[in-house]
């Protein structure tokens, strides 16, 4: 098998490949390309077939084979596609002057495209040292694009040379122009060396060893936080091989990278050398922070902030924060850790408040705020311009130029824990806020400062950068009294609001399916409903964002009851009415004789006070003798007639020192006058010689005397209950006599209760005072 071009071939040509079998074997002649892609070939007689390859772009394998018996080996070429070698250019070579005083030549070069092949190329130099011409060569082979260099040694005694460079692979060679040098134009130093730094606040000191001197050094230093060098001003070159060079001008407590290189009075600059870092001392901070107040919506709570100071104001790594609250009557100073930017500290509406930041050389100078404001005047015309994910906040210039402005801003209801704020120079009027978060509801105010006391603020609120319907409704609660419901519900939780709240709906339903919508503001946390009839009625709330209506809330059920405010005064007004009509028939003595009888088991035994009674009354008139009057007997008396029967009655009156004789006969008792004060009169009426009067009807068997009861041991103003059983005994028999006859009194009972108790008055009364006879026989009556 052969190619009529060869192994190697340029790319983009074509060629023919021949395969050419025995004699003997001339069945099933097949040619494959890269030995699995079997290819249309063409036959050229007998014992050849041929293949024609059009515009190859990369390395082929083609192959032959044929069904002989025996089975012959296959045979194949590789045919390689490439390009001859372009003309080398951008020849730079560099002299660098070793120790023993030798010269170290490096040429590098570009070499152009790539061949895709194998190349190889031949540096030719020739130098001048004197009258001698002398002519070197040297080979150098490589592949790819890469540059390509050759290095060489010549003898110090050699100031001219002159390169040139010739390239070749298979398809072809080609070489470059004659470039010629003055070795002193492109002799280089050797690299520098950076060996030690050292560091106050301010100053650094460099330290560079070098292999041989040089006429210039240049060091260059960044902070490691920076990206561009800053070159130091000094460029004097070493005396000696190991030379200090101070750098000023460098800011505390920060870390820098430094690094050298060097050139003779002639030549090229060396190549850097590597980067040594090293940190600047401390210094106490030399400005003041940057501090806000923010007072909570209470006012109740006070907030301090500053902002993180940067290298330059702090001068070191910060210890501590160090606040002062001085207020007329006392001073409040709280150390702050490192890490934090604000503290809550006690509210006070006149006072000052001062904050320093605090190193391990000292403090900051204080930055004060102060709570004493007067408003002024003026107001800003404030615009807000929202973007997808920043916000432009401007304003009106005040009138009179403000010493500063202050800008904040905080998420809604969460003023003091997120605040925000930006401090600009009087001369400005627009800020740019970028660290809003998307989906949430901004509010915050603009401050224009005129002095440390005179402050005029310009709210702004409902500020989204990027807003949707919320995620769910409020959950419910409800008030009910009378006729009248109360809703109150809480706030969405701030990843359900989606932005900002404008509006509440709520929605009430009667048990028939009917709703009435109520509509409330996107602030409002309650909403009282009035007028409601009895009925049950379901409830739910939605809330609202500019971009739509979110899904209702949780579902509440409340009942309204019917008005029974009526029921008490109706039942207040029927009881009123039966109490007054009760007195009206009360007034009827059948009414009241009816009610005795039925509820007189209900009455207790009650005895007639005498004291009560019209003659003890004209005891005093008529010197212990009255006349009584027999009532009128009742109807249900055998006999009809009606007479009064006249009693004598003598008074027995007890000389008052005689009270303690215990027993005695009339006779003892001489008549007295019963004259003298209530008191006397009442002892004398009642004496130990105690009375039991009856008064009976003339019909009565017994009626012809008067039986009297004495008890000389007992001393009472009135008939005493220790008598009792006795009186009852007494009754008993005048309920056998008269049957159906009672004993009331005949009082209103708006005056007083009607035989329940107290004092009754006897009219008509018969009196004996006859010797005991509590246990005489009694005949049948």
């Amino acid at each position: 098998m052969w190619s009529s071009a060869g192994a190697v071939v340029q790319r983009g040509s074509s060629f023919v490949v021949y395969c050419t079998f025995i004699p003997e074997c001339r069945t099933q002649r097949s040619l494959y390309i890269d030995t699995n892609i079997k290819s249309t070939h063409e036959r050229l007689n007998d014992s050849t077939i041929f293949l024609r390859v059009e515009n190859i772009m990369e390395k082929r394998t083609y192959s032959c084979s044929s069904d002989c018996n025996p089975p012959l080996d296959v045979c194949g070429l590789d045919i390689t596609a490439g390009y001859p070698p372009d003309k080398p250019k951008s020849i730079s070579c560099i002299c660098r002057i070793l120790k023993n005083g030798t010269q170290s030549v490096n040429c590098s070069w570009d070499r152009g495209r790539d061949t895709y092949l194998d190349n190889s190329f031949v540096v030719q130099v020739g130098t001048v040292s004197g009258n001698q011409t002398r002519r070197l060569v040297y080979n150098v082979s490589g592949k790819g694009t890469e540059l390509i260099s050759a290095s060489f040694t010549l003898p110090r005694p050699v100031q001219l040379m002159s390169v040139q460079i010739q390239a070749q692979n298979s398809l072809g060679s080609v070489n470059s122009s004659i470039v010629s040098y003055n070795l002193s134009d492109i002799v280089m130093p050797s690299t520098p060396v950076v060996h030690q730094v050292e560091c106050s606040s301010r100053n650094c000191t460099i330290k560079v060893e070098q292999p041989a001197r040089s006429a210039h050094l240049q060091v260059e230093y960044r902070e490691e936080r920076q990206r561009d060098w800053t070159t130091y001003p000094d460029s004097a070159g070493l005396t000696t091989s190991l030379e200090a060079k101070h750098v000023s001008s460098l800011e505390p407590c920060s870390v820098y990278g430094f690094r050298a290189r060097s050139r003779f009075s002639t030549g090229l600059w060396s190549q850097w050398s590597s980067t040594v870092s090293s940190a600047t001392k401390e210094e106490a901070p030399a400005q003041h922070l940057d501090v806000w107040l923010a007072a909570g919506p209470d006012f109740r709570s006070l907030r301090v902030y500053w902002n993180e100071s940067n290298m330059s104001v702090c001068r070191g790594s910060i210890v501590q924060y160090t606040i002062r609250v001085n207020s007329d009557n006392l001073t409040v100073v709280t150390n702050v850790s490192a890490d934090l930017r604000n503290r809550s500290v006690p509210f006070c509406s006149d006072c000052e408040v001062t904050v320093q930041a605090v190193n391990s050389q000292g403090s900051s100078p204080p930055a004060t705020m102060t709570t004493r404001h007067t408003t002024a005047k003026s107001s800003l015309d404030v615009q807000v311009t929202v973007g997808n994910h920043t916000v432009a906040i401007s304003w009106r210039k005040a009138e009179a130029a403000p010493a500063y402005y202050v800008v904040e801003w905080y998420p809604e209801g969460h003023m003091l824990d997120e605040l925000r704020w930006a401090r600009l120079d009087g001369n400005e009027n627009f800020v740019t806020v970028t660290d809003i978060n998307p989906w949430e509801c901004y509010e915050g105010a603009v401050y224009a400062f005129y002095n440390q006391s005179s402050v005029s603020r310009t709210s702004f609120k409902r500020i989204a950068t990027l807003e949707a319907a919320p995620e769910m409704g409020p959950s419910v609660q409800d008030k009910v009294e009378g006729k009248r419901v109360t809703v109150s519900w809480t706030q969405l939780r701030r990843a359900q609001r989606r932005g900002c709240i404008t509006k509440f709906t709520i929605y009430l339903q009667n048990s028939r399916g009917v709703q009435t919508l109520y509509s409330a503001e996107g602030s409002q946390r309650s909403y009282p409903i009035e007028g409601l009839s009895p009925d049950s009625y379901s409830l739910w709330i939605s809330a609202s964002t500019s971009k739509g209506e979110g899904p209702p809330g949780q579902k509440i059920k409340f009942y309204i009851e019917e008005d029974d405010h009526l029921s008490p005064v109706l039942m207040c007004a029927f009881v009123t009415m039966m109490v007054l009509f009760t007195l009206c028939l009360w007034k009827s003595s059948a009414v009241k004789h009816r009610f005795k009888e039925i509820f007189q088991c209900l009455m207790p035994d009650v005895v007639p006070d005498p004291a009560n009674s019209k003659w003890a009354k004209e005891c005093t008139k008529d010197k212990g003798k009255m006349n009584l009057h027999l009532p009128s007997h009742n109807s249900s008396f055998a006999d009809p007639e009606e007479e009064t029967i006249l009693v004598d009655v003598e008074e027995l009156c007890r000389r008052m020192g005689d009270s303690s004789s215990p027993r005695s006969d009339r006779s003892a008792f001489p008549p007295e006058s019963c004259e003298g004060q209530g008191t006397e009169l009442s002892v004398l009426l009642y004496p130990p010689l105690t009375t039991y009067i009856k008064s009976l009807s003339h019909d009565s068997d017994s009626s012809g005397h008067t039986q009297t009861s004495l008890d000389t041991n007992t001393t009472v103003d009135y008939i005493s209950s220790h008598g009792q059983d006795n009186l009852d005994n007494y009754d008993q028999e005048d309920e056998e006599e008269f049957p159906g006859m009672q004993f009331f009194p005949s009082l209103s009972i708006l005056m007083e209760p009607g035989g329940f108790g107290g004092k009754l008055t006897l009219d008509a009364v018969k009196i004996d005072c006859g010797p005991p006879n509590w246990f005489q026989p009694r005949g049948p009556r």
